[in-house]
């Protein structure tokens, strides 16, 4: 209505373009230089002098008629069916390092966080919060005890850490300015992959960090 244009025609040129966009618009800083070893290999090691930050989000999903499909992706923590992600990205919210798209929704953040820990060098550190405790080489809040109260010491690295994870934060806030990542996903699942993914590199164009060969 808006462009002057029918139902078909829109549907038919947002799937044309959603293959062209994911070919010059990696999502991630992995993924574009995933073609190239040498480099690959550089900016792993790079990477390594950075604490990189790790956050999970969820998106509702519609429920399906399939009793199975329903517990597949049914989330108790958001309390309806959803497909979650996962996003690193660097200090400062420069750039997305690397992103994992589209699993059941009860998936434990810690399972897709160590299934995405592969594509980095077995030293890098990371810093994610209490769901991902557990993990090998990521900071995560010190979690108070049962009757014990944390030190101050304990406090202030807690708060510390929260003010450096919000730039994770504000990534996904700026993936969620895209009505398609944020509200209830309406199309086919096969497809959620490639257009959240696409949205990820909208975003890294959006904030500077991927500049279009000229």
């Amino acid at each position: 209505m808006l462009f002057g244009v029918s139902k078909t025609e829109a549907n038919d040129t947002f799937h044309y373009w959603i293959p062209i966009l994911r070919d010059i618009l990696p999502s991630s800083l992995l993924e574009q230089v995933s073609s190239n070893e040498s480099e690959l290999l550089f900016v792993q090691e790079v990477l390594t002098n950075f604490r990189l930050l790790v956050d999970s989000l969820e998106q509702p999903i519609y429920r399906d008629s399939d009793q199975k499909e329903q517990q597949k992706y049914f989330s108790g923590k958001k309390r309806q069916h959803t497909l979650k992600s996962l996003m690193v990205g660097i200090p400062e919210g420069k750039d997305i390092v690397e992103v994992e798209v589209g699993v059941p929704g009860p998936t434990a953040d810690i399972k897709l966080f160590r299934k995405s820990q592969r594509k980095f060098d077995k030293s890098q550190p990371f810093s994610g919060d209490k769901a991902f405790q557990g993990g090998e080489n990521i900071t995560t809040p010190h979690k108070r005890k049962p009757k014990r109260e944390l030190t101050q010491q304990q406090k202030d690295e807690n708060k510390a850490l929260s003010s450096n994870r919000i730039f994770i934060e504000h990534l996904i806030r700026l993936l969620k300015i895209f009505r398609i990542a944020s509200q209830r996903f309406r199309l086919k699942l096969d497809t959620y992959e490639q257009i959240i993914l696409t949205v990820c590199g909208l975003v890294r164009l959006r904030i500077g960090s991927l500049v279009l060969p000229t």
